[in-house]
């Protein structure tokens, strides 16, 4: 009588005989009780190099954050010509980087803001609602103080960054960004 190992036991999913089965099951059997079996070493090799993935990916915002405080003054980067803008209007641009939206709204004939376009809950880009005085985030209905940037409803719990700007000869700079906690 042939004892086999019920460990190393192949069963065809269909239940007939390992001879009856068509020639491709054959050369390919599948060994169910082997097939969700990970051994110590794996499973200790997997939760290494997840580690490894998650502290490397922290080393690095925590260099690009030293690298950027490091050069000092953000850029100076021109938007708009203030004749250009109207009152309750507003005009999207990228700044520092390429990949940085951020939105400029003139606020009356005297004040000008601008902040972060992404939402602080999950960055969907937000949209300026001027005539209720807010920016709207539309993935989870998050609302946003059109003056201060601090959040007015939804689940955003930290205000957008603020640009800072500066009105040059008509035209309208970006000079730096302010990060916020409250």
């Amino acid at each position: 009588m042939n004892q086999r190992d019920p460990d190393q036991l192949t069963i065809p999913p269909d239940g007939r005989a390992l001879t009856e089965q068509p020639r491709w099951r054959q050369d390919f059997p599948i060994d169910w009780p082997q097939d969700e079996y990970i051994s110590r070493r794996d499973f200790v090799k997997f939760l290494l190099l997840t580690s490894l993935a998650f502290t490397s990916g922290q080393f690095w915002v925590l260099a690009q954050n030293f690298l950027r405080e490091r050069n000092g003054q953000l850029p100076i980067h021109a938007i708009t010509k203030l004749v250009d803008l109207p009152v309750g209007g507003s005009v999207t641009f990228d700044y520092p980087g390429p990949n940085e939206p951020r939105v400029l709204v003139r606020l009356d004939e005297q004040n000008l803001v601008a902040y972060g376009q992404q939402c602080t809950h999950l960055s969907c880009p937000v949209i300026v609602q001027a005539e209720a005085g807010q920016l709207h985030c539309p993935c989870h209905e998050g609302l946003f103080d059109l003056a201060s940037g601090r959040p007015l409803a939804g689940p955003p719990r930290r205000p957008l960054p603020r640009v800072t700007l500066e009105l040059r000869d008509g035209v309208i700079y970006a000079t730096g960004v302010e990060e916020r906690t409250v």
